[in-house]
């Protein structure tokens, strides 16, 4: 902490560009969290469901393979190329190979070097943007474990608890020391984000006889309410329903759907980050425009 300290007092732009490359090393991680964990919940509510009905299940006894966001090594789904040291540098080795696997030469997803350039682009803004080193490394934080959760709901439609529920705690502490906001705004918050969208989704349930929510969108607003108060929950409840509103329906209309879930989390994810960024600003021209039109 001291060194960082050090580093962004005295010489900011080296703290910028420090934290852009750990943005864009953090980024190709996230890309094997984004695969894994969905994986690896997976696997694990198989292996309960066979422990619970078939205890006896010859698959139980059967010794399975690692499998972690460790464990085994990255390799090519198409041929099983182990992804070697120089093949796994965030962005330019899919420059340098050209979009192609080195052992098949089948392409190489877009969408890897993507997530590690958001996520450097990201975590830089986020380091202009505040003021503090004490707020600027939970920030970044929490934006890493926001692109995580995005890309997982998009892909999966699922919100793993072990990020969204370990990020609401840490909130908390966070603001036990007042980082964000008083820990009793963050208390209020957490149950509120919570407790509103459980309640709309209630009443839509008894209404039109499903879900329109799931739970994971109840604990990612939670978590907002527990890193900054109650204050953002009418901010990111009317951005994310915007966003899913514009997008999601764009997207029925171009697969020629009357009714597809999709999922709502990456709305709220961006709706939150909008907010972490200017949230006083839009908390400030809501009530000047409420009190102007008054």
């Amino acid at each position: 902490m001291e060194f960082l300290h050090t580093l962004y007092y005295q010489y900011p732009g080296m703290f910028h560009l420090y934290i852009g490359i750990l943005g864009l090393l953090v980024g190709s991680f996230l890309n094997v969290v984004v695969y894994r964990l969905p994986v690896m919940m997976e696997n694990e509510y198989r292996r309960d469901f066979l422990e619970y009905f078939t205890p006896d299940s010859p698959e139980l006894k059967k010794e399975q393979p690692k499998f972690n966001l460790m464990t085994p090594r990255s390799r090519c789904p198409n041929c099983g190329h182990l992804i070697t040291w120089w093949e796994n540098i965030p962005v330019f080795s899919w420059l340098i190979l050209r979009g192609k696997c080195h052992g098949c030469h089948q392409p190489i997803s877009f969408r890897y070097p993507a997530v590690e350039t958001l996520t450097c682009v990201l975590t830089v803004i986020v380091s202009y943007r505040f003021g503090s080193v004490e707020q600027i490394l939970p920030a970044v934080a929490l934006t890493w474990a926001l692109i995580a959760l995005a890309f997982i709901d998009y892909d999966k439609m699922l919100l793993p608890d072990s990020i969204t529920l370990s990020f609401l705690w840490l909130g908390l502490i966070v603001n036990y020391f007042g980082i964000f906001r008083e820990l009793h705004d963050a208390v209020i918050g957490a149950a509120l984000g919570y407790g509103v969208l459980w309640s709309v989704n209630a009443l839509f349930s008894l209404i039109a006889r499903k879900n329109g929510m799931g739970n994971g969108d109840f604990k990612l607003t939670a978590l907002f309410g527990a890193w900054f108060g109650y204050q953002c929950l009418p901010a990111i409840i009317i951005i994310s329903s915007l966003l899913g509103l514009v997008i999601g329906g764009t997207l029925l209309l171009v697969r020629k759907e009357k009714s597809h879930p999709f999922p709502f989390g990456p709305y709220i994810t961006i709706a939150g980050f909008i907010f972490m960024l200017f949230g006083d600003a839009i908390n400030d021209g809501y009530i000047h425009f409420v009190l102007g039109g008054a």
